[in-house]
């Protein structure tokens, strides 16, 4: 059973929830009023799909020998490192 974050309305607690991903937001332990769910963090990625995650990471990276703060002729933000 997937464990999401909530925070109430009306008090600003934030707490975790256990149940099913179709079930109704349960109420506040505190205040027994309103929660709302909330994004907290990216959840965690196992196996294949960290495999996956990871090689699009990388794919960003600038390439071996490349400067990543490397500006073009007439770049005017003072950073630039010739090549």
């Amino acid at each position: 059973m997937p464990t999401y974050d909530y925070r109430c309305r009306d008090c600003h607690l934030q707490f975790e929830a256990r149940h099913p991903l179709n079930a109704t937001s349960p109420a506040c332990p505190t205040c027994g009023g309103w929660a709302e769910k909330v994004i907290l963090c990216a959840p965690a990625m196992h196996g294949h799909m960290a495999r996956g995650r990871e090689l699009a990471m990388r794919s960003l990276d600038p390439r071996p020998g490349t400067h990543p703060n490397t500006h073009g002729p007439g770049c005017q933000c003072g950073a630039h490192h010739p090549a």
